[in-house]
């Protein structure tokens, strides 16, 4: 089987050069055509020995994963579905697609792509419709950074609504929030923010790549190690008892390890604070004394958060918060000196929203189905 060139950072693809008899600047030049010039036909890298392109064309491709299709809201947001292929193991048949979902946020400064890490996610956090699809398996390196491809190149050639113009890098920053848990597909992650952050592809500063992660700790210490780019912590409880049941992870790593993590993290971090993200359940997590035992919870930890109203699906059990509990949620926190962001509401009308993920998954898991007997029960 031929291949896939995107599962290769430039000192995999190096090596895999060398394997060929070929010298390290040919990996270069290739690894330029398929990430700056978005270029995936061998035989159009110009500068390329044509022996050279002969045999790429033999022994690689340069495959993405496919489109099942692109949604763009009215404000401008966009969400694409990707088939990662066939899963045998539902309905007997292979019929069964995967699906994955990427979105990108056009804002006045800036363009953010949220990238999924993950077919489905195994965590099962309530209140995020992912979580309640189940678990298949993890993203190749190929299909993370297929990703980024398709959006940076894709729209390179599509014009901004406001001024016409075409921008040559429309993704100036990307964020691990899409489906799944970056940090359980630790390998596959960092090899692809390695791809995003090199001069060589995508030339993204480590400021402007964000994992965010529920609070596996052990990895959140090996990012440190291996890459450490901006972090966010999706917090939403400011206590164990809270955490434990709407953030299931917490059993596992309570709000003490994962503090003390956060604080570790902050020596090699590219920021010198942690964000963390709270989605707003109303009357579960978004009353001032919530708000105060957050500030208790992150006194020794720099940090901002970002409020997320919570944007409801079928059967999530939970409800928006009301915008006065959220003002007033705000400003406690501000009042104690943090930085608070709310974020805005982008792409419900496509599901593109925050927590709204939830592509078309095999569960491998078994969590759905023992979910649906405890709720039976």
């Amino acid at each position: 089987m031929p291949q896939n060139l995107l599962d290769f950072d430039l000192a995999g693809l190096t090596a895999w050069f060398g394997e060929l008899g070929e010298k390290p600047f040919r990996a270069r030049q290739v690894f330029h055509w398929i990430h700056q010039a978005g270029v995936t036909d061998f035989a159009q890298m110009t500068d390329i020995a044509k022996s050279l392109r002969e045999k790429l064309q033999n022994e690689a491709v340069v495959r993405m994963p496919a489109v099942n299709f692109a949604h763009v809201s009215a404000d401008g947001t966009r969400k694409w579905l990707f088939d990662v292929g066939p899963d045998s193991g539902a309905a007997g048949d292979g019929a069964w697609r995967n699906g994955i979902e990427t979105v990108f946020i056009p804002e006045d400064d800036r363009g953010t792509l949220c990238v999924s890490s993950q077919v489905g996610c195994a965590l099962e956090c309530t209140f995020c419709s992912t979580g309640r699809q189940g678990f298949n398996r993890n993203l190749t390196v190929a299909e993370i950074v297929g990703q980024l491809w398709v959006a940076q190149h894709g729209l390179k050639r599509e014009p901004n609504r406001a001024t016409g113009e075409t921008a040559e890098r429309p993704v100036s920053n990307v964020v691990m929030m899409g489906m799944g848990e970056p940090l359980a597909n630790f390998e596959n992650v960092v090899t692809a923010l390695g791809v995003m952050l090199d001069d060589h592809a995508y030339g993204l500063s480590r400021r402007r790549v964000t994992v965010s992660t529920s609070g596996l700790v052990p990895a959140m210490d090996r990012l440190a190690e291996r890459c450490p780019v901006a972090l966010a912590v999706s917090l939403h409880a400011p206590n164990d008892a809270l955490r434990d049941r709407i953030v299931p992870i917490n059993r596992k790593y309570p709000l003490a390890e994962l503090m003390a993590a956060c604080r570790r993290y902050l020596v090699h971090a590219p920021r010198d604070f942690i964000t963390f993200e709270y989605v707003m359940l109303a009357g579960v997590n978004d009353q001032p004394g919530h708000a105060r035992e957050l500030i208790a919870l992150t006194r020794d930890v720099p940090c901002k958060f970002n409020l997320i109203p919570f944007n409801p699906f079928p059967d999530s059990g939970y409800e928006k918060p009301r915008s006065e509990a959220m003002r007033v949620f705000r400003e406690i926190l501000q009042d104690a000196g943090h930085v608070v962001t709310t974020r805005k509401t982008r792409g419900d009308d496509i599901d593109a929203a925050c927590g709204q993920l939830a592509g078309r998954v095999a569960d491998r898991s078994g969590r759905v189905m023992k979910r649906a007997h405890r709720e039976a029960a």
